[in-house]
């Protein structure tokens, strides 16, 4: 990234980007003026949707591109498809995950092989394939982790383990990448409420939210403009995992 504020132009891949929080940082990357690709599993019109909004706003500036993160043989491919559109990457956020409970004397293969391969084995090979390009245009990568990658949340031992990899992981690829690219993680606490299985009640929602400082829940815009933040005006930051979460990780609880 130049030390300019200006992001016209640049390109940014966001995986997961169709709905929830990764449609929020695309939409907020997009009105800043980059270029986006948006990475989608099965999302299909949600993407598609998306897509034709933004291009509404700027012609030509969003690619879509479907991809099963966990055949990591096809990692490559997707970030050359991704840069080869604009003829450059500037920015990789690791977005996609998969998040649900799995108690102890239930966890299977299965779990561990979805839970692992979608919050730390993907973002790591994404991260390896997209680093020459990033390195030609002094990039970024950031990592949206999770506070309870710092702090356990009961009954999800596996995820909790698998966003503590990716952690650590941001921490490692600052050192590994730098100077040419910059790595930061960002951690939310309660943005978004989980949807299917790993649903939780009302009850519970105003637990945490009453867990947390400010007594309110957040937004996906306030992770959208932490991206933001790191991208265009955090030029000195990097190996840093930024906790957004309302003050929720100062509560003993």
């Amino acid at each position: 990234m130049t030390h300019s504020t200006s992001l016209n132009g640049q390109v940014a891949l966001i995986s997961g980007a169709a709905r929830r929080i990764g449609a929020a940082i695309a939409q907020t990357l997009h009105h800043a003026g980059m270029n986006v690709v948006i990475h989608y599993r099965s999302s299909v019109k949600d993407a598609e949707q998306l897509k034709q909004t933004l291009e509404a706003q700027r012609p030509n500036s969003v690619l879509l591109l479907q991809a099963d993160l966990l055949q990591t043989e096809t990692l490559p491919k997707l970030v050359k498809e991704a840069t080869q559109k604009w003829g450059r990457l500037d920015l990789l956020v690791n977005n996609a995950s998969s998040f649900y409970p799995t108690e102890v004397g239930q966890i299977t293969e299965a779990h561990w092989d979805d839970l692992m391969g979608s919050n730390l084995k993907a973002p790591l090979f994404l991260s390896q394939a997209a680093t020459p390009a990033l390195q030609k245009q002094g990039g970024n990568i950031i990592n949206i982790v999770d506070i309870h990658g710092l702090r356990p949340l009961k009954g999800h031992p596996l995820y909790c383990a698998a966003k503590a990899g990716l952690t650590m992981l941001t921490q490692s690829l600052a050192k590994e990448l730098g100077p040419e690219i910059r790595v930061n993680g960002i951690a939310p606490g309660s943005i978004l409420w989980p949807e299917g299985e790993a649903e939780v009640s009302n009850a519970v929602q105003q637990q945490i939210t009453e867990q947390s400082a400010l007594k309110r829940q957040g937004g996906a815009e306030d992770i959208a403009n932490t991206v933001l933040f790191l991208v265009r005006d955090g030029g000195y930051i990097s190996g840093q995992i930024i906790a957004v979460d309302g003050g929720r990780m100062l509560s003993e609880r």
